[in-house]
């Protein structure tokens, strides 16, 4: 029987553009992007899922991780968190696939953050609001569903009054855009 609570999620359905595409599969010291998070999420949750597109190339995945296909459209990351609350149907911790440096601690502290009645909790680094490394209740899921694509996600996120953790590091969210981010994470890495 599964836990109460929250389930884990990897959002994958990016395009990858400017790493040149498939991005989940592209390789950080020898291992899928995807690998990263994933690993990091299952060790905090008892379900996890990795949300993506049909069209989405992913690295392969043990049998229990289920793959959550969203719509085709809009290509937004918003979109997998929709889908995910909707699959998940109970809250769910949500991180990007290019977010090679999440830890469990930081997955952890947003699984237990008290929301205080707000959907969703966000932690926020060096100033900015970090809305694909954090935990949606179903809650978020009405205000959500009607976000417009055109958006930044940072602004539909903090429209939705969600509590706020001030994170000390701003490390774990890292992520990898471009070629050159691929080579600051193995410098990175290789200081660890």
């Amino acid at each position: 029987m599964a836990r109460r609570g929250p389930s884990g999620g990897v959002l994958a359905g990016g395009e990858g553009r400017r790493i040149g595409g498939d991005k989940a599969t592209v390789e950080l010291e020898g291992r899928p992007l995807l690998l990263y998070p994933l690993a990091v999420l299952r060790a905090a949750f008892e379900t996890v899922a990795v949300v993506a597109k049909m069209a989405t190339a992913l690295p392969s995945l043990d049998a229990d991780v289920a793959i959550w296909l969203e719509a085709d459209e809009p290509h937004h990351p918003l979109a997998g968190v929709v889908h995910a609350l909707r699959c998940a149907r109970r809250p769910i911790v949500v991180v990007a696939a290019d977010m090679p440096f999440v830890t469990r601690g930081l997955v952890t502290a947003l699984a237990r953050e008290r929301a205080r009645g707000a959907p969703a909790v966000v932690p926020r680094a060096a100033g900015r609001l970090q809305p694909l490394c954090a935990r949606y209740d179903p809650a978020a899921l009405t205000a959500l569903a009607g976000f417009d694509p055109t958006a930044p996600a940072h602004e539909a996120v903090t429209a939705l009054g969600p509590k706020i953790i001030d994170w000390p590091d701003d490390e774990p969210f890292f992520n990898i855009n471009r070629p050159e981010d691929i080579l600051q994470a193995a410098a990175l890495l290789g200081m660890r």
